[in-house]
């Protein structure tokens, strides 16, 4: 089922974002980003971080303009257990983020974000389980309201690698998971910025997602 939003009189609007990817893969650095400030707990550490699933909200205020007013934008972003887990099996995990998903998001979903890291070989057999979830979660329309947030890609300028070259070289599974997300991918460059700098660079690329979708919300029935 689609939704599609309504502004209110206090020309405000909310997008729902759900954070989704392997073990160590940098989701919850990624939700403090685009939350732009330290919400979730995220650390080096021998073991999972995250085993439950925790909302966090921030607002942006005068981040457009409608109809001469201000417009102030509002994320309401989940962020979700990676697997594999250091303490939950793969079920727990699915059951986790579905019950989290349908309580904090019933109006619907804007974009769910698979979070895959730059800086190691993209491996299908290991990363099938965050792909896989994503398409039980959101029924089959999937791909349209599905977008990949490429972490470490300070990474690739140390290489002396650009996006493109990381595209064209990358292998046929993550070439042909591209293709069917309409190539909506985000290299995540931390480097030199605050958060709220970063905040701001990574929320304009999702908006223009969400856009693209005329800001319907996805739900599940």
């Amino acid at each position: 089922m689609f939704r599609t939003p309504t502004m209110d009189d206090t020309n405000e609007i909310t997008i729902n974002l759900l954070l989704l990817g392997r073990t160590k893969s940098g989701k919850s650095s990624l939700g403090n980003s685009l939350l732009g400030s330290c919400e979730f707990e995220s650390q080096f550490f021998p073991q999972s971080v995250t085993s439950e699933c925790q909302l966090c909200r921030a607002s942006i205020p005068q981040f457009g303009r409608r109809m001469g007013q201000d417009l102030c934008l509002r994320l309401r972003v989940l962020d979700t257990p990676g697997f594999p887990h250091s303490s939950l099996s793969q079920g727990e995990v699915k059951q986790r983020v579905r019950k989290a998903l349908a309580e904090q998001f019933s109006e619907g979903l804007h974009m769910a974000l698979l979070i895959l890291r730059a800086d190691i070989p993209f491996c299908e057999e290991e990363n099938q389980y965050t792909v896989k979830l994503a398409e039980d979660l959101l029924g089959s329309k999937w791909k349209y309201f599905t977008a990949v947030i490429f972490t470490h890609g300070d990474k690739l300028q140390e290489a002396r690698i650009t996006q493109e070259e990381f595209i064209i070289s990358a292998p046929k599974s993550l070439s042909s998971l591209l293709a069917n997300l309409h190539n909506r991918y985000i290299f995540r460059e931390p480097q030199d910025k605050t958060l709220r700098q970063e905040r701001e660079i990574l929320t304009n690329q999702i908006l223009h997602f969400v856009r693209q979708n005329s800001y319907q919300r996805l739900q599940r029935t």
